[in-house]
């Protein structure tokens, strides 16, 4: 077994976070640009957020509240998919419009915050590895309607430039640089006491046996969705090919090739050629 597990996963992801309120707090204050600063959180009980039997194993999250009843939704997305920020989306709004349950008046609404993690790359054409999303007026972008505010982090793209550890860097490390393989901890995270709290639940020992082998099947469940994603893909960019060619080879034939000249075209046998018109 590994010395340490990955953060990114299920369990120690949720074990931290999701259990120790200082850890989170320490989290959301690096994370979030926050008029004020975090001070004290209340988990939700998770029977308020019910789980979407319908979403696949690979989403985690933590949802919580702090003193002046903003909520906060934390999120890990071990891949991406395109439905992701659709889901956000909704599960911010809902958390949003649910606050009426209690509070019966428009007026006293409080923000929703959306965290989310994300551990592939969604914006290979923005150098930025960090966005933030806020409702706000096209022309004046200064101008916002308060209530709810998404900050997406693209973890692969995350580097540290320069020396200086400040707390947001030091989390993403943690979450980036620290996986089965590690088998020494970077002294900078070391050094902070909140980081080096967080890396003693990444331990191995502090799992039992049932707790790992739930680690392993998560893992297992993720490589399962990730290659079947990637097959999709490829048969999906094959089927396309496919169809290009079939168009092609027609509109040749339409126009007076042969079936030599395709297949040279193509570079390929007549007889591939006969049956792709067929």
């Amino acid at each position: 077994m590994p010395l340490y597990l990955d953060p990114k996963n299920d369990l120690p992801f949720k074990r931290v976070f999701g259990e120790h309120k200082n850890l989170c707090i320490s989290l959301i204050n690096s994370m979030l640009p926050l008029k004020d600063e975090v001070v004290s959180i209340e988990y939700f009980p998770s029977e308020l957020f019910p789980a979407q039997t319908y979403l696949k194993n690979s989403i985690v999250d933590v949802r919580c509240k702090d003193s002046y009843d903003r909520q906060f939704v934390v999120e890990m997305q071990l891949y991406w998919t395109n439905s992701f920020m659709q889901r956000v989306l909704f599960n911010t709004s809902k958390a949003y419009v649910k606050q009426l349950d209690l509070a019966e008046m428009y007026e006293t609404l409080k923000p929703v915050y959306s965290l989310n993690f994300v551990n592939a790359v969604f914006e290979p054409a923005l150098i930025e590895f960090y966005h933030n999303y806020k409702i706000v007026n096209i022309a004046n972008t200064e101008r916002q309607i308060e209530g709810m505010e998404f900050v997406f982090v693209e973890l692969p793209k995350f580097k540290p430039t320069n020396s200086s550890e400040d707390l947001q860097t030091l989390w993403l490390r943690y979450l980036t640089e620290i996986n089965e393989r590690t088998e020494k901890i970077p002294q900078e995270l070391v050094e902070n006491p909140e980081v080096r709290e967080a890396v003693s639940y990444l331990q191995q020992g502090a799992y039992t046996r049932a707790e790992l082998d739930a680690y392993d099947r998560t893992r297992d469940a993720i490589m399962t969705e990730k290659s079947a994603l990637s097959d999709s893909k490829k048969e999906g960019i094959q089927l396309g090919i496919e169809q290009n060619s079939l168009l092609v080879a027609v509109n040749l034939s339409k126009s007076g090739f042969t079936v030599e000249q395709i297949a040279n075209v193509f570079q390929t046998t007549p007889e591939e050629v006969t049956k792709l018109l067929h």
